[in-house]
């Protein structure tokens, strides 16, 4: 190509005004995915309670039936990069809608408590699913300077999801005039919290069928014409679409598949760094922050709160989760990733440890004395605000920088995984920890984020302004 295509070629990296509008719903369609993961994931709050006097069960097999959905996202995250691999991005968002539909439907009209849990693992695969493909389908379509503003979409329609599904939730409960069991269309009002995921999931998949296949794997697969089709779409006019193939070529002939192999290490298994991103995953879950968005009801009705109003603080708590979410946004870039980090572990520490204080106290009535109450309310929110400011944005950034190109994705994977692992011991032993003592357990929570400052101090290098390259 003679010189005089190339300016145009990098201005256009950019995106011309007039092709932005276009790539933003791109964008917003491929982060449905995110916000029936954050949807999926909490929507069961509502109905815990309800499932556990209609099936007349222990907290044991509660927390069982609560928790399997996450051993499906485990799978689900696990295989959704090769599914994605082999058919294409857009076909796997396709998988992954039909089986948010299924569930859906199945959760709303189980008919006995074993394919309840069977339709909460189908679920849970369809949330893994997501998590991996909603972002790496938006790397791939947007363009280099929005990339990282798009990439944020993902994250900010995840706790979008969980704000919704809770105020659906509370929506349900008082057409059901406050019983979760209470009869609406011949179905309990817990049933239909589930089933009203159906909503979401068809709208994802419809518009999975408006918007373009990756450009990248179009060239994976010699659809190059089709490639450059998209990529004139999304990164505009003037672009010179023959350099652009070569570029992601190139790009993608470099790459090293990285394996479980190159993570061993000499001393504790792994590699020093990959430890440091599964003790990132770990802590990140140990603060009890799913706590929050499985039991919150169940933990506000144990201590006295009327089922109505717990489902409307289930409520505003998922919106200081999106208030959170916002701030890490603005902040990250700015601050830097680890004075986050310290700051998120300070307050959920101050929190918790109020939460632990109020809980301890005995119930009058059935209820918390006033004072123990509003503290308890508040610490709640401040523990979400200070998590969502923090751990709940920082860690997926650093877990996507930290580590060196050459082992990037395999760490990636399994740091991934240790998450999931912490996510379902905390979800599967949080109603039997209640039962045995709710100060207690708030304790525990508050001790893992203590100490989750030290090792902040200790193991976690700052990542702000440093190219991927750098990192070793």
């Amino acid at each position: 190509m003679t010189s005089t295509a190339k300016p145009p070629a990098s201005g256009a990296r950019e995106a011309h005004p007039d092709h932005l509008g276009h790539v933003i719903f791109i964008t917003a369609a491929a982060a449905m995915g995110g916000f029936l993961f954050g949807y999926d994931s909490s929507v069961i709050n509502g109905a815990v309670e309800a499932i556990r006097d209609r099936y007349d069960i222990g907290s044991g097999t509660l927390a069982q039936v609560i928790a399997i959905a996450l051993i499906g996202c485990a799978i689900g995250a696990a295989t959704a990069g090769r599914i994605a691999d082999r058919i294409g991005r857009i076909r796997c968002m396709q998988i992954a809608a039909v089986l948010f539909t299924v569930s859906a439907v199945g959760s709303a009209l189980p008919f006995a408590l074993w394919d309840l849990a069977l339709w909460r693992v189908v679920g849970g695969f369809a949330i893994g699913m997501a998590s991996v493909i909603g972002p790496a389908y938006i790397a791939e379509v947007a363009p280099a300077a929005y990339r990282g503003r798009l990439g944020s979409f993902q994250q900010a329609a995840i706790v979008v999801g969980i704000a919704v599904s809770q105020l659906v939730n509370w929506a349900i409960l008082n057409m059901a005039d406050g019983d979760q069991r209470g009869e609406i269309g011949g179905l309990e009002a817990w049933q239909w919290m589930l089933g009203v995921m159906v909503i979401p999931a068809m709208l994802y998949g419809l518009l999975s069928f408006a918007i373009p296949e990756s450009p990248r794997f179009l060239i994976s697969v010699g659809r190059k014409d089709k490639a450059k089709e998209v990529l004139s779409e999304v990164e505009g006019t003037g672009v010179d679409l023959d350099a652009r193939v070569r570029e992601i070529e190139t790009a993608m002939h470099r790459e090293h598949k990285s394996t479980f192999r190159d993570l061993l290490g000499s001393r504790f298994g792994f590699l020093p760094i990959v430890w440091v991103g599964i003790g990132l995953s770990v802590f990140q879950q140990l603060v009890g922050i799913n706590v929050a968005f499985y039991y919150s009801s169940t933990l506000w009705q144990s201590v006295g709160i009327n089922p109505s109003s717990s489902f409307f603080y289930s409520f505003t708590t998922s919106i200081i989760n999106i208030i959170g979410t916002v701030i890490a946004m603005v902040l990250v870039d700015r601050v830097g990733r680890r004075p986050l980090a310290l700051v998120g572990s300070a307050g959920m520490a101050i929190a918790l440890a109020f939460e632990a204080w109020a809980f301890s106290a005995d119930l009058v009535d059935g209820k918390l004395p006033e004072t123990q109450g509003v503290v308890a309310l508040v610490a709640a929110h401040l523990f979400v605000l200070f998590f969502a400011l923090s751990w709940g944005v920082v860690v997926w950034v650093f877990l996507g920088e930290m580590f060196p190109n050459r082992i990037r994705a395999a760490a990636l994977g399994v740091a991934a995984s240790a998450q999931w692992i912490a996510n379902w011991a905390i979800t599967a032993s949080f109603p039997s920890l209640a039962d045995w003592n709710l100060s207690g357990t708030y304790v525990i929570y508050t001790v893992f984020a203590v100490l989750s400052i030290p090792f902040v101090l200790k193991y976690v290098k700052e990542t702000k302004g440093k190219a991927l390259e750098e990192m070793g």
